[in-house]
Formats: structure tokens, sequence, C-alpha cells
């Protein structure tokens, strides 16, 4: 079976097909580390410099630029496909679960090639939040980080030193007037042809021939997710109380650009699996209540949830971070049927969530950082993979980015293992 056929199968609960190998991914300071005690090392991971979609490319500025005090942002950049450029410690790399390309995070290859990887989820490439994008400006830079404008709209600052992902500081939205204007100017409905890349023709028949899953939606689209990502998270929380009618209309005015858009592409091409990113939950618990959410989220993801499903699009995945317990019936109840990356660290229990909510896709689950504990408690938490994968719908790999503290030689332990119960759970 290819990584489609075995994708689509696994979400539909059957437990005789093998479950795809992914890992969620790495943090840039885990590969650097990993090379140095015995990764080989054929296809270092690619930084993208080309600017491209805001799922796509989001932070690309930070991660491939070389800040030059001539405020020329794009003089080197801009128009380049990709180069090698080293890895800052805190940069994602992708592992394959995930759809890809995203925020300009560069897609592993090596680990994948070693431990025979499937192939990634792609993102269908058409632009789904701001068309036109802003242009980037910088606005001040020292030897220790750059503040720049980014393609969203928002004021970042990257720190050169660390390589850390970029932290906001200000964003696009911040009242009436300055919604209406991007909802007038950079977020129309009458021009989602325009939304579509030149090269749509070429793209669209690879994607018609693929052999791996294609996907809709991706960061930074969501209920909760893209109202921060404009908004700030202080910002929103107090608009909850502050500016409902606010909110509504920025979530409704988002629920039917997406409808519009990928309406579009549903009418070109067959997808497989729509992901939201929300991020919605904290170490301990949710950072919204069950009231706020079933205000502000269940109406527009009852309206997306229902057109993607009857668009024949029946895996509708959620990727939050942190405990996530206490909303996974408010999710199921909207029309989502996955959540990911189910992140252990922070209370999440796949086998509790498993008895629960039988019908429920998960990825995830694997306690990333226990991996450093070495063999006896890999094989402890493997237990529970193993219980997992008889009942399908479930495809294992770490909860989140694995951390540089995991020694290659544990990781090759635990992923081997990993796959070896993958190959035996299914007889395809």
């Amino acid at each position: 079976m290819n990584t489609r056929e075995r994708f689509l199968e696994t979400m539909n609960f059957n437990p005789t097909v093998s479950a795809p190998k992914w890992e969620f991914g790495y943090w840039g300071g885990t590969i650097k580390r990993w090379y140095k005690e015995g990764l080989p090392e054929k296809n270092y991971p690619a930084i993208a410099t080309k600017i491209s979609t805001m799922s796509s490319s989001l932070y690309t500025t930070a991660w491939s630029h070389e800040w030059r005090k001539d405020k020329n942002l794009f003089e080197k950049t801009y128009g380049e496909r990709q180069r090698k450029i080293t890895l800052p410690d805190g940069i994602g790399i992708w592992g394959g679960a995930l759809y890809w390309p995203s925020q300009g995070f560069p897609l592993d290859l090596d680990v994948a090639d070693y431990f025979g990887f499937d192939k990634s989820t792609a993102l269908v490439h058409v632009e789904q939040l701001l068309y036109p994008k802003y242009e980037p400006v910088i606005l001040d830079e020292n030897e220790k980080f750059v503040n720049y404008v980014d393609i969203d709209g928002i004021t970042r600052r990257f720190q050169k030193a660390e390589g850390v992902i970029p932290i906001s500081m200000s964003w696009p939205i911040k009242d009436w007037d300055t919604w209406l204007e991007i909802k007038n100017e950079r977020m129309r409905l009458d021009n989602i042809s325009a939304r579509f890349p030149a090269h749509w023709p070429e793209l669209l028949e690879e994607y018609r021939n693929r052999d791996y899953p294609l996907a809709v939606g991706g960061y930074p689209c969501g209920f909760f997710g893209t109202l921060v990502h404009l908004l700030g998270y202080k910002n929103l929380f107090y608009y909850y109380y502050d500016q409902p009618d606010l909110l509504h209309d920025i979530l409704q005015h988002l629920t039917n650009l997406w409808i519009a858009i990928w309406e579009e592409v549903f009418a070109q091409v067959e997808v497989d699996v729509a992901h939201i990113w929300e991020d919605i939950s904290a170490t301990k618990d949710s950072m919204v209540s069950p009231a706020t959410f079933k205000e502000f989220m269940t109406p527009y993801y009852k309206q997306i949830t229902g057109f993607l499903k009857s668009k024949g699009v029946n895996i509708i995945l959620v990727d939050t971070d942190g405990n996530c317990a206490r909303l996974i019936p408010l999710f199921v109840e909207a029309g989502v049927t996955g959540l990911y990356p189910m992140e252990v660290s922070a209370g999440m229990d796949v086998v509790t969530a498993r008895k629960n909510y039988p019908r429920l896709q998960m990825m995830g689950g694997i306690p990333k950082s226990d991996i450093t504990l070495g063999p006896k408690r890999i094989d402890e938490f493997l237990e529970d993979v193993a219980f997992l994968l008889q009942s399908g719908g479930y495809i294992p790999f770490g909860d989140h980015l694995i951390p540089p503290e995991v020694p290659w030689a544990e990781f090759k332990y635990y992923r081997n293992k990993l796959n070896h119960l993958i190959d035996h759970q299914g007889k395809v």
C-alpha cells in the first residue's frame, strides 16, 4: 500500500493495515546532535528561502535571511527556492506526521530515510489567510536581535544567537477599524482565484497522481488559533468579554473565506484530510472555558466540519499542544474526528482517551522526553502503543518535537522497536 492508502485505512480504524511510520518532528539542535552521534548526513535539512503562502512561509524571513543593515530584506532571499543554511537550534524540523510545507520549517529526509518512514502529508499550495501579503520591513536591528514586520502584518523579534521561533510583539487587528481594513483589502471573497499560484496546473497534475495524503487548513487556520495569530493571546482573552461582536464577525468571515477557497480546491482535486491549528491547551487545562468554546468556536466548527464532510473529507484533525482532555467532547460534538499530538507531558493519556472515545482518531501520544530514560522506560510506554494499534485509528509518534536531550542511541532503540510494533500489528 502507498502512504495515502495506509493513512486513510488507519484513520478508518482498519487494524489489519500497518499505520504510517512518521514522527511529529525534531528541534534543529536535536538533528545537529544526531549527526555528530551517527545519523548519516545525506540530505541536510534545507531551509526554504522563497516566500509563498502564509502557511508555508511564516518565519521564512527570520530563518533564511542574512540580516543586512541596508534593510533590503529580499536582496539575497526572494526568488530562491532553498539553500543549505546551518540549522538554528530552535527551528522545527518536520518529521512527516504533519503537513508540509509549513511555517518555513524544513522537512527531514535523513531520519526518515534511516528508519524507512512514509511520505509526508502535503498541504495544498493556496493562500488561505491574507491576500495580498504584507511586505516585510526591518524596523530595528543590532547584534542580538532584529525587529521586523512579517508577511502577516505582525511585528516580530528574532533572537539571532538563540535561533528560536520569532516572538510576536504587535498584531494587525487592534479594533473594528483595523479589522474592517484587513477584511476588505486582504480577505476578500471576490478574488479567490487569485490566491492560487501561477504553477497551479502543474501542482494539480501532481496532486491528482499522488501516493501521499493531501491536506487543507494547517497553521494558522483555526477558530482560536487564527484569532491568537492576528490579535495576540492577551488581546483575545480581553476581547472575549469586551468585543464579542468583533470576534464573531472575524470568525464568521474566516469561515466563509475558508469554505470559498476549499470549494474551489475540491472542485479540482480530491483532498484526504483537514488540519485545524488551535494550540488552545496549556500544561494543566484548556486556555478557554467550555462556555467560551461553545459560544465562539462550536458554531463555526459545525459550519466548517459540515462543509468538509459534505465534500467527502471525513478526517478532520485538530492540532493542540497541552492538556485538551476537557475539550475532547466539545471538539467531537462540533464535528472534529481526531486530535494530536496528545502531549503526555501535559497529562494527556491516549489509552484513557481511546476508552472514553472509541472512534476518536489520534496521532502522537508517546512521551518524547522519556526516550532519554533508556530501553526499560521505552519498553514500558510502548506497551500502550501496542494496545492502541489493535483498534486502528491511531498513528504513534513523539508528542511534539523531539528535544536535543534525546541521544541518537536511545532514539534508535525507541524508533526501531516502534517500527517493529507497527509492522507486526498490520497484515498489509
